[in-house]
């Protein structure tokens, strides 16, 4: 005797050993014994063999229309050997009655299973609306299978076209779309970028780049919403100083500025000068909620996306020829350079020059401090000011700038197609890096410490243990060698230092300060920056090596020396690029050596590195890790 039974949703068929009340003893036609309980056998049968009544009724059920079955069905529940015989109209042999049972149990859409071989028929409307379905989903796949076909092929189709920054960036896995351009780079052996720019979807691989970020930052576009112009107050009085600025050539958002008095009986007024958003902005009106959604001026290579509008950023920027609300902070400082009081005051500041980096550094560096220089437009101003800043560093016992390091300054000339990219080295630490970080340093260090014993709530950046973070305490900053640091110098660029504005003009006023201690505004805000700050720092550092990459590609550089950072990662010379090299030998860390660069893929942003020789021993030049924070 031979049975048919089901185990684990499938239908088996063996010869029985043993047959006992509740259970048989069943030998596979694999030849495996497995034990089945009578509740799961179907069918018994003689003949034919166990295996050759499945393979016949395999093949008996391949011809049957399961549409016809539902026809002739019984609208009751019924068992799959009464409608075997109703279909074959007599007693149907053990392999036709199984050729039923396996296409009843292969038309769920037809039929529902309401126990062990028994069914019934799928009632018309939900077949209905069942076949419908699979209707739809036979379209879809043939859909998904042309659009895939298409790109594969370099075309781009036409649902792809308002969907590509989703797909590209955010695709959403139950769309057609991203199902076809999955399946087109599994088939393809090529990502999405690749596969889409092979398409022609993607205008450049730097605007890959850009609108990834903006879809993630930018969602609704850079654009501001409607606000009313704030007002420049009139009534500040102006101060008795002739101010200047020292920046590079690109910077519009001037936040900062400086003045030199001499006093009488030996000293000097030195003062710092901030520019002042927040006489104008309040953190309430809908340009304070823009500069709190924003948190951040965006840096990138060739371009920038500002925390306020450019309108307002000249409304308050400290522009030479005109006197600009500013919050200054004035420091007493004797003929040995010692700070004997400071005093701190909202007022309108004469601003007569905005001094550049690059016109003023050749005249003013290591060499002509040692020599006397030339003669030049502030030269006595800037040289007292470098003297004071090195008397503040000493004081300090910290460096303001790492000196060993260099940055670099990117210039992208976008009247070139796709623009060209310069990348000019400045070497860190030069007198007027020193300066600048300097009094930067005072500033919000002095600021800092007011507020905090004023009670009035800020927030600060700290450092302990090496890391850097963001807090309403009044803590030390360990790099820095100061008891406390609260950001007040960019309020132009930072929603950070425009809230500490506001915090410190409330309090210089005795007005009651708009932010309270601890309260959910104030912690949203510190939270929130320094995650979207970080953000936008890396989105500028990947923007960095994508332009590094363009660089070696547009001079054409194959082979270029490095420096061994540690083990196969270097950090070529003459670009601030670090890249992989799993061919380099074993070596100490800033070992020279010379390499090809290959294969540059502007879209991963990677490119292959091999090693060709080393042309120098490890020295204590150049530190190779990247430099993370520089005072502003």
């Amino acid at each position: 005797m031979n049975v048919l039974f089901e185990e684990d949703g499938a239908f088996k068929a063996g010869a029985v050993l043993a047959d006992n009340a509740s259970s048989l003893q069943v030998e596979t036609h694999t030849g495996k014994r497995v034990k089945v309980k009578v509740a799961n056998v179907l069918l018994r049968f003689a003949a034919p063999a166990p295996g050759e009544l499945l393979d016949r009724a395999e093949g008996e059920s391949a011809g049957i229309e399961p549409e016809f079955l539902w026809e002739v069905s019984p609208e009751a529940e019924f068992g799959f050997e009464e409608l075997a015989k109703e279909y074959f109209g007599r007693q149907p042999a053990p392999a036709e009655a199984a050729a039923i049972l396996l296409r009843l149990h292969a038309a769920p859409i037809y039929f529902h299973r309401k126990g062990k071989g028994r069914f019934r028929k799928a009632p018309p409307d939900i077949l209905k609306a069942a076949l419908a379905g699979l209707e739809k989903k036979k379209q879809q796949a043939l859909a998904i299978e042309r659009m895939a076909g298409e790109l594969k092929s370099g075309t781009l189709p036409a649902e792809f076209a308002p969907l590509l920054k989703p797909l590209l960036y955010k695709p959403d896995r139950n769309r057609l779309e991203t199902k076809a351009l999955e399946l087109a780079c599994e088939e393809s052996g090529l990502s999405a970028a690749r596969l889409l720019a092979r398409c022609g979807a993607l205008p450049s691989s730097h605007d890959y780049h850009f609108d990834r970020f903006l879809f993630e930052f930018f969602p609704q576009g850079t654009g501001f919403a409607d606000y009313a112009a704030p007002p420049v107050p009139e009534d500040l009085p102006r101060a008795d100083v002739q101010a200047f600025s020292i920046d590079d050539a690109a910077t519009t958002e001037i936040d900062d500025a400086f003045s030199v008095t001499s006093l009488d009986g030996g000293g000097w007024r030195i003062g710092i000068h901030i520019a002042a958003p927040g006489l104008g902005i309040r953190p309430e009106s809908a340009l304070g909620e823009i500069a709190r959604n924003r948190l951040s001026t965006v840096y990138m290579p060739g371009r920038k996306i500002t925390m306020l509008p450019e309108e307002e950023v000249e409304r308050f920027t400290l522009c030479a020829g005109r006197d600009c609300p500013a919050l200054s902070l004035y420091l007493e400082v004797g003929p040995d350079y010692a700070i004997r009081g400071s005093s701190s005051r909202a007022e309108r500041v004469p601003v007569v020059a905005n001094l550049r980096h690059h016109d003023i550094e050749p005249v003013f560096n290591e060499q002509t401090l040692a020599e006397g220089g030339p003669a030049f437009a502030y030269k006595r101003e800037l040289t007292l000011l470098w003297e004071f800043a090195a008397v503040l560093e000493a004081g300090r016992g910290k460096p303001a700038t790492n000196q060993q390091n260099a940055e670099y300054s990117f210039y992208v000339d976008w009247t070139e197609p796709e623009g060209r990219i310069d990348i000019v080295e400045r070497r860190r630490g030069s007198p007027l890096d020193k300066l600048v970080a300097e009094l930067m340093i005072v500033a919000n260090a002095t600021w800092g410490k007011l507020l905090a014993e004023a009670q009035v709530a800020a927030i600060y950046r700290v450092q302990s243990n090496g890391k850097v973070r963001m807090t309403t305490a009044a803590l030390s900053h360990e790099g820095l060698g100061v008891d406390c640091y609260a950001w007040l110098s960019s309020p132009l660029r930072r929603y950070v230092d425009l809230l500490n504005q506001w915090q410190l003009l409330a309090h210089l006023s005795g007005a009651t300060p708009p932010f309270a201690a601890r309260s959910e505004a104030l912690l949203s805000a510190m939270r929130d920056f320094e995650i979207t700050y970080a953000a936008y720092a890396e989105f500028q550092r990947g923007m960095e090596r994508y332009w590094c990459l363009r660089w070696l590609q547009q001079e054409g550089v194959g082979e270029t020396t490095a420096r061994v950072v540690r083990e196969s990662l270097l950090r070529l010379e003459r670009l601030p690029l670090f890249l992989r090299c799993p061919s380099v030998p074993a070596c100490d860390p800033r070992t020279r050596v010379s390499v090809t660069v290959s294969a540059i893929d502007l879209l991963s942003v990677e490119a292959q590195c091999r090693y060709v020789a080393t042309v120098g021993e490890a020295d204590s030049a150049d530190s190779v890790e990247d430099e993370t924070f520089l005072p502003e």
